[in-house]
């Protein structure tokens, strides 16, 4: 897919802008206005866990499968727990909420997170957040800049589908047995529309 060049930009600045609470080691003022006793985490590999295709890394013994994944950011509470962050941002009327079906993707990808950083033998508290940058459409001008509204949406986190999942996968892929058709997929859809339209052809 074409990557998402404004939400890269918006997750870099924020990046930037944690890392600067992160060096004098305070809270953000969206922690303090949300009531979330943090501070945003310092750890030697934070870099390599924010890296696409490097991340938080664990090789799964049961299947062989290196599990990967890249956090926007990482906080830590007064009880030493690991807080999973991951920034977002959209343009919309009203307020965001993680509450669309297809959001479901975004609560599943903060438990993978969850599930990785424990697989590494850290604490970590089931409740994570997003921040959510929301772009603001209703001013007068752009004036070649873009105001945002921030909002923390904290998400209580369940890892436990993730070693079935993983299992699951593999036993799928070292299987003889094509997996079954369903509806809900995809690349289903696709590859019965690119065979109806072959035989049209």
């Amino acid at each position: 897919m074409p990557g998402f060049t404004l939400n890269s930009a918006v997750d870099t600045l924020l990046k930037k802008e944690f890392d600067e609470h992160r060096i004098g080691r305070r809270a953000h003022p969206i922690m303090d206005a949300y009531g979330v006793d943090a501070v945003p985490f310092i750890h030697d590999d934070l870099n390599i866990w924010r890296e696409n295709f490097k991340g938080v890394q664990y090789l799964h013994p049961k299947t062989n499968f290196y599990v990967f994944g890249a956090v926007d950011d990482v906080w830590q509470n007064p009880a030493g727990e690991l807080i999973v962050v991951d920034y977002k941002s959209t343009s919309k009327t009203g307020e965001v909420n993680l509450d669309d079906h297809w959001k479901e993707a975004y609560k599943r990808q903060m438990e993978i997170y969850q599930w990785l950083l424990r697989r590494n033998n850290f604490k970590v508290q089931n409740t994570g957040y997003f921040v959510y940058a929301n772009g603001r459409s209703d001013l007068k001008a752009f004036d070649a800049k873009l105001e945002f509204h921030l909002t923390l949406l904290p998400y209580d986190g369940d890892d436990s589908w993730v070693e079935p999942a993983i299992i699951k996968a593999h036993e799928c892929l070292v299987s003889e047995k094509i997996p079954d058709y369903s509806e809900t997929c995809e690349y289903c859809q696709y590859r019965l529309a690119a065979i109806e339209a072959e035989s049209k052809s």
